[in-house]
């Protein structure tokens, strides 16, 4: 399992600049990773040798170089399915002015691929590639509700359904009905159920039997004012990216 070790804390090194904002020192990547200060020397080394990282301030602290994001940038511009999509999600951002999230399931959890984040000040922040429960988020709504009956049974008997908040659903038939009225409406919602004073709407989209869930994310009392009008915005939308994708 060296091998899984090594990636795993390659990428809590990068980690470690985004949580601290700053250059570090050796010392300070080992202890924000907690390992030796030997297993991180030979990781940092390796980095440096691949133009990932530079020394600065005398050879003492260290920062990534602006491959990583050259690297990144362009494996994100190539994704098959973000690419078709980020157009018409990019457009109704611009419209709505809300955070606009992409999420697929990865085994029993949310995991978010894309985020196009709102232009207010005061908006909902969340970040690709982070992990959101199903049963509590919009997204995860719509995926679970768009599962075969008998995929979903399956399911819930064994996802844990976690009080995430105050408002979060519990009860295993009370989801299955809010499930249900989202199919009747052709949208799914959460009210502060992920995030406290956070609403969403979602709708699912299928694309070769793998299906993604849409949402827009805002703070509570802007989505209670305009909820209707969003919904519809991101139902016309979906309508464009099913034509896209076929």
């Amino acid at each position: 399992m060296a091998s899984v070790r090594t990636a795993d804390r390659t990428l809590r090194l990068f980690e470690a600049f985004k949580v601290e904002g700053q250059p570090l020192s050796l010392s300070e990547l080992a202890g924000f990773m907690n390992v030796p200060m030997s297993s991180c020397h030979g990781l940092v080394n390796t980095l440096i040798e691949r133009g990932y990282l530079y020394h600065i301030s005398r050879r003492k602290l260290l920062y990534p170089t602006g491959k990583i994001l050259e690297v990144a940038e362009t494996i994100v511009s190539k994704d098959p399915l973000l690419d078709r999509i980020r157009l018409p999600l990019s457009a109704l951002r611009d419209k709505l002015k809300e955070t606009i999230i992409i999420g697929i399931r990865e085994q029993e959890r949310v995991m978010y691929i894309d985020v196009i984040e709102g232009t207010h000040t005061v908006r909902y922040t969340a970040y690709p590639g982070e992990f959101k429960p199903l049963h509590s988020s919009a997204v995860g709504k719509a995926i679970l509700a768009s599962m075969t009956e008998n995929e979903l049974e399956k399911l819930l008997r064994r996802l844990p359904l976690e009080k995430i908040t105050p408002m979060s659903i519990t009860d295993k038939k009370q989801l299955l009905q809010d499930l249900d009225q989202g199919r009747k409406r052709g949208y799914y919602e959460t009210h502060g159920e992920n995030v406290v004073d956070v609403d969403a709407v979602a709708v699912p989209v299928v694309s070769n039997k793998d299906i993604i869930g849409i949402s827009v994310a805002a703070p509570s009392h802007r989505m209670e004012e305009g909820r209707i009008d969003i919904a519809q915005e991101l139902l016309k939308t979906r309508q464009t990216i099913l034509e896209e994708l076929r």
